[in-house]
C-alpha cells in the first residue's frame, strides 16, 4: 500500500512541475504505443479496419502516435487518419522555432505558425507509389488554435470512429467528457487518480470503460519536451540514442472502451480459509479479514488476497482495476466522499477524530488490534459475480 501512495505522490509531483512550466504534455514512446495497440489487435484483428482514427491534442511533427498509425495504415485497414495539434502560443512555449518540415512547405505561414494549430490527414496515395503510409500525410493550418473544445475539432471528433491520444493531464476531466458525450471508441492516457473522478468512475462501475492492457506497475517512460526540461528540478532522467529526454512518470494509465483479452482473464485466488493459513501478506495470514465499522464489508488490502468463496461485499484497493475481470467480479461503488455516502457508509463518531485525524465521512474505517481507528486508502467496493 505504501508503494501505491508513493507512486501517486510521485505522479502528482511530476505533473505539478510540468504545470508550473505551463505545459503538461509528455510524448509517448513508439514502443509503448505499439505494445498497447497490439493487445487490441490480438483480441480483434479487425478493430481498426475501415475506421477513421482521430489523434487530437497531438503534435504530428514530433508525436509517435501519428507516426505509428501512419506507418500501419494499410496493415490496420484504416479508412482515414486525422491528427491535430495545439498552436505554439497556446502552449506558452518561449524558445521555439518551426521545423524544416513546416518552413519548407508551400503552406508555411509565419504568423499562423504560432497562432494556429495544424491538421494532418492520411486518406490517399499522394505520391502514387501504390502504398498508403507516412509519406502520404498532407497538412494545413487549422482555423483556430487546435483546442479540442473548438467547433472545428469537435467536427473532426464527430467524423471519427476511434480517438487515440495522450491528452494534457490537467485537462483530462474535460477531455474525457468531450469523448463520452460523442459516444466514440477511444484509447487515451491519464493519471491513476482519474479512476476516482466523478466523471470517470461511474463509467468504470457500469463496465462502459476500463483500464488498458498495460498493468499499473512501473510507471511509463515518457519523452519530456525539451522546452520544459530543467535538469535542476529532475532527480531521475536519461536520454535515449536519439537525444530525447526520458523520464519515468508514475501513475500513468491507459483508459479505453476497446476490448482486450487481459480483462477477461480471471484472477487466480485462494479460499478465505486458505488465505488465512497460507497468505504471503502478514495482514491476512493467521489473522483473517477486518470488517468495517461503518459499512457491511470486509477489507481486503491486496487484490491477490481476495477470498474466492466470499459472497459478501469487499473493499479492495483501486489497483484492483488492473486485475479486474467483469466476468468474475461486480463493482458496487467508490468508497470515497459523496460516492461513499450514497453507498451507505455511516458517518464516523466525531470523538474518534482525536485518535485518527484522517477519518472522513463517506470512507470506511475499522479498529486495529490496539483499538485505534484506521482508514484504508482508496477503496472500491466489489463482490463476487452472482
Amino acid at each position: 500500500m505504501q508503494n501505491l501512495k508513493l507512486s501517486i505522490e510521485m505522479a502528482n509531483t511530476n505533473l505539478a512541475n510540468a504545470k508550473t512550466a505551463k505545459n503538461d504534455e509528455f510524448y509517448t514512446q513508439y514502443a509503448d504505443i505499439q505494445k498497447e495497440i497490439n493487445a487490441y489487435l490480438d483480441y480483434d484483428p479487425n478493430v481498426f479496419r475501415g475506421k477513421t482514427v482521430l489523434l487530437p491534442c497531438d503534435d504530428p511533427e514530433w508525436s509517435n502516435f501519428t507516426k505509428f498509425f501512419a506507418q500501419n495504415f494499410e496493415s490496420f485497414g484504416l479508412k482515414k487518419l486525422i491528427s491535430t495539434s495545439y498552436a505554439v502560443e497556446s502552449k506558452k512555449i518561449k524558445d521555439w522555432k518551426p521545423t524544416l518540415f513546416e518552413t519548407e512547405s508551400p503552406y508555411y505561414d509565419a504568423d499562423k505558425s504560432r497562432t494556429n494549430g495544424k491538421i494532418f490527414i492520411l486518406d490517399e496515395d499522394i505520391n502514387s507509389d501504390g502504398r498508403f503510409n507516412i509519406n502520404d500525410l498532407h497538412w494545413n493550418y487549422l482555423e483556430g488554435d487546435g483546442d479540442f473544445r473548438s467547433d472545428e475539432v469537435k467536427a473532426l471528433r464527430d467524423e471519427a470512429d476511434i480517438i487515440v491520444t495522450n491528452p494534457p493531464f490537467s485537462l483530462f476531466r474535460e477531455f474525457f467528457t468531450w469523448i463520452m458525450e460523442a459516444n466514440k471508441k477511444f484509447l487515451i492516457l491519464g493519471n491513476f487518480n482519474a479512476i476516482a473522478y466523478k466523471e470517470v468512475f461511474p463509467h468504470i462501475k457500469g463496465n462502459r470503460i476500463w483500464t488498458g492492457n498495460k498493468n499499473f506497475g512501473g510507471g511509463m517512460d515518457m519523452i519530456m519536451p525539451k522546452e520544459i526540461f530543467d535538469a535542476n528540478k529532475l532527480k531521475k532522467y536519461h536520454t535515449d540514442k536519439e537525444g530525447n529526454i526520458i523520464q519515468n512518470i508514475m501513475g500513468v494509465v491507459w483508459f479505453t472502451n476497446i476490448d482486450h483479452g487481459r480483462r477477461h482473464e480471471p484472477l487466480p485466488l485462494m479460499t478465505k480459509e486458505d488465505n488465512i493459513l497460507y497468505s504471503k501478506h502478514k495482514e491476512i495470514k493467521g489473522k483473517g479479514y477486518v470488517h468495517y465499522e461503518n459499512y457491511d464489508a470486509i477489507d481486503v488490502p491486496y487484490s491477490d488476497a481476495i477470498p474466492s468463496d466470499y459472497d459478501g461485499l469487499m473493499g479492495v484497493p483501486r489497483t484492483f482495476l488492473d486485475k479486474y475481470c467483469p466476468d468474475q467480479f461486480e463493482i458496487i461503488g467508490n468508497a470515497e466522499g459523496d460516492a461513499g455516502k450514497e453507498l451507505g457508509f455511516k458517518p464516523y463518531p466525531r470523538e474518534l477524530r482525536k485518535l485518527n485525524k484522517s477519518l472522513r465521512d463517506g470512507q470506511p474505517y475499522y479498529f486495529d488490534e490496539n483499538g485505534v481507528p484506521q482508514k484504508p486508502f482508496g477503496r472500491i467496493i466489489i463482490r463476487k459475480k452472482q
